[in-house]
């Protein structure tokens, strides 16, 4: 597990620039209303949306590894393997800047953000720092590829316990940049946008991918 664990930070990591596109606007929204915004509040909406990665990381760890045990078929986390694989391949397309299909992906998420994202309009403005936390949980909710991604490495974790921290790691990936300032934020943003680091990321995800869909196509037609 400690591979995916390290892989769904350097996803978090290096796709803080598409989180920070999304929800940048949703910084703004923060300090609505206030006079002085605390530098606390950040750090509150940022730990909520680390809770609702964690919290969406175990409902699906959990719930296929419950599927599976109940219904014996390990067919089914093979085949869910391979659909990992997939989005491994298809993240490492858009992290690489080689094909962007992994937004069309995305889109599929707006429909049922759609009910959720009133629940986080509800709490603006924000009466105090600590309510950026529920705050936070709702925005969790955001439609992303790369949470869906990640979410996919979740689903073969095993257990709610490792698709929590699955995305855990995700979540902490992303946390730097959505936290840096100044300088600090500048100057991770020149990595972020680097040409040869994406690359490498992107040829690191793509070559995984493709070695976990072998293997997990391999065991189907041993299974056959």
């Amino acid at each position: 597990m400690m591979i995916d664990w390290f892989g769904a930070f350097v996803i978090g990591l290096v796709g803080a620039g598409h989180c920070m596109g999304m929800c940048g606007g949703i910084a703004s929204m923060l300090t609505i209303g206030q006079t002085s915004p605390s530098r606390w509040t950040p750090v509150y909406y940022n730990l909520g949306r680390l809770i609702s990665y964690a919290l969406l990381g175990a409902i699906v760890g959990g719930a296929v590894a419950s599927l599976s045990k109940l219904s014996q078929m390990n067919s089914v986390l093979i085949w869910l393997r391979l659909l990992a694989a997939l989005f491994m391949i298809l993240l490492a397309c858009y992290i690489g800047k080689w094909w962007h299909g992994l937004l069309h992906i995305e889109k599929l998420g707006q429909q049922l953000w759609r009910f959720i994202s009133p629940a986080g309009k509800s709490l603006l403005p924000l009466q105090s720092p600590l309510h950026a936390l529920p705050f936070g949980m709702v925005w969790g909710w955001l439609p992303c590829g790369l949470v869906y991604s990640t979410l996919t490495w979740s689903a073969v974790s095993g257990s709610a316990l490792n698709g929590a921290l699955v995305m855990l790691m995700f979540g902490l990936g992303t946390l730097p940049a959505m936290l840096a300032v100044g300088m600090g934020a500048e100057a991770l943003k020149r990595i972020q946008n680097s040409s040869v680091f994406r690359q490498i990321v992107a040829f690191m995800l793509l070559i995984y991918g493709i070695f976990t869909g072998y293997d997990a196509i391999s065991i189907l037609l041993i299974s056959l």
